[in-house]
């Protein structure tokens, strides 16, 4: 081969390296950096059909309380927030692998603080329990022998099969899903005679289906929410603390809180208190 062709071969393979090493680079900023350093990117793992902390709205955008805050978590430090909805099930391996870099949604830190570096809480929670309103249950006792839908790797869940498992066990059938909305479709269908379920995501599910349904006044268990990441990432989570405990002083939480006000997140609140 003659010298110039060997000087050409040699420039298009520095060309092509450099190119494949400017998408890699691409590509490992797109997926989270982890360090929510100012002009990068933030992002929040959440499950898409969990209404009101993170949802589909009717234009098809995400939306919701805790994607919210995220936004202006983001807005204050300058990154720029991607919304990754994820399968609840599949939550550690997506933060494990970085794909997110926290999981924003409803998120229970209780008995889960060996597993993540959790900021402080800032909602509380408790779980309930729908019927259809024409069943005659009208305690937690009247579910001997029912049947009963609950959400995957859920805080309803973790309660039925730890605290509450003498309750679980008087059960007929209990039946696990990948989300609630279809759980919901189930009791409406009569294929449930109930669905145990965060007490948010049962207010919004109640408000948006009109009457026939309601909450039994008797709880399944109390729970607080925080935003949860890999474990000993204290320095994102300390970032993002430190601005939620700026916008709670500020009254901006607040602010965003009262657009969910139909489904009792301002009285749920605990950050600030």
């Amino acid at each position: 081969m003659k010298k110039s062709g060997i000087i050409f071969m040699t420039l298009c393979m520095i060309v092509t390296a450099g190119l494949f090493a400017g998408c890699a680079g691409a590509a490992a900023t797109a997926t989270g950096t982890g360090s929510g350093s100012s002009g990068e990117m933030f992002t929040v793992g959440f499950d898409a059909e969990f209404p009101p902390y993170g949802f589909m709205d009717d234009n098809g955008d995400y939306t919701g309380f805790d994607l919210e805050l995220a936004e202006e978590v983001c807005k204050r430090n300058g990154w720029e927030l991607v919304k990754q909805p994820i399968d609840w099930d599949a939550k550690d391996a997506e933060l494990n692998s970085g794909t997110i870099d926290c999981i924003w949604n409803g998120f229970t830190i209780n008995g889960r603080e060996e597993q993540y570096t959790f900021t402080d809480p800032y909602v509380d929670n408790s779980q309930v329990v729908i019927v259809n309103s024409e069943s005659g249950v009208s305690d937690i006792a009247g579910l001997a022998g029912k049947t009963v839908g609950v959400q995957k790797d859920s805080s309803a869940l973790a309660a039925l099969e730890g605290d509450r498992a003498d309750v679980a066990e008087t059960f007929g059938t209990l039946t696990q899903y990948g989300d609630y909305n279809t759980a919901f479709m189930d009791l409406k269908q009569g294929v449930l005679d109930a669905v145990c379920i965060d007490i948010g995501v049962a207010n919004y599910l109640l408000e948006q289906n009109g009457e026939g349904f309601a909450i039994l006044d008797e709880q399944l268990s109390t729970e607080q929410y925080g935003v949860g990441f890999k474990l000993g990432n204290e320095e994102l989570r300390d970032k993002v603390q430190k601005t939620l405990n700026e916008m709670a002083e500020d009254g901006t939480v607040d602010k965003i809180a009262e657009n969910y006000a139909d489904y009792g997140i301002p009285e749920s609140l605990c950050i600030g208190k």
